[in-house]
């Protein structure tokens, strides 16, 4: 068997590949058959060549079947093709590729319809602020730590306690200085605040210092 080189010039003229848009075992079984072309004879048959000829180590696991390379095969006593029917072939392999380009834009189609699907149905990470909350004892014979272990009592959904200091005041008072991480839409800080102020043996009052959107 042989190759009709001219028509596989032809054919890649306009292509890339035997078939399809990725190297394919019809790649690989034109390839087989076939020694370098002249590049200055046939100048896309020779780089398709060296492009196949870089994946050697692949072509047995390469997709698809050596079914579109047997139209460029012929045997050795026919006679080549004449150029009309050259032609004639052409155009059946531009058909066929006008029936995948129909077929990549319809799988291409499919893909951004289910990754929009998969996008919208995503949940929406929740908004959430990380307030520095101040809040000042009666004197400086108030029991911090109680105060401290009275305010991270309050529990509740969208709110998470986290660092705290002791600030100096003045007199020898310090003022609490606790960060909170709360969800915006769960937690209040209007009623953050007014369950830390029944906290009255040890809070006189108490302030938003910062806050910051996550």
């Amino acid at each position: 068997m042989s190759l009709n080189l001219a028509a596989l010039e032809q054919h890649l003229t306009t292509r890339s590949y035997i078939e399809g848009y990725t190297p394919s075992q019809a790649d690989v079984h034109v390839y087989q058959l076939l020694t370098a072309p002249e590049p200055s004879k046939y100048p896309h048959s020779a780089r398709w060549y060296s492009h196949i000829k870089s994946y050697t180590a692949e072509h047995a696991a390469l997709p698809g079947s050596s079914t579109a390379g047997q139209a460029f095969v012929q045997s050795a006593s026919a006679p080549a093709p004449a150029a009309a029917d050259e032609e004639e072939e052409v155009d059946l392999f531009a058909e066929d590729d006008e029936e995948d380009d129909a077929e990549a834009e319809r799988l291409k189609a499919e893909r951004v319809a289910a990754y929009n699907a998969k996008k919208a149905n995503k949940p929406k990470a929740a908004a959430k602020s990380v307030v520095t909350l101040e809040v000042k004892p009666w004197d400086d014979e108030t029991d911090m730590q109680a105060l401290e272990d009275s305010v991270r009592s309050i529990e509740q959904e969208g709110l998470v306690w986290g660092a705290s200091k002791l600030v100096a005041v003045g007199y020898g008072i310090k003022k609490l200085q606790i960060t909170v991480v709360v969800e915006d839409e769960l937690v209040s800080l209007d009623d953050l605040q007014e369950k830390v102020a029944e906290f009255d043996d040890y809070v006189q009052s108490s302030d938003i210092a910062a806050m910051q959107k996550l």
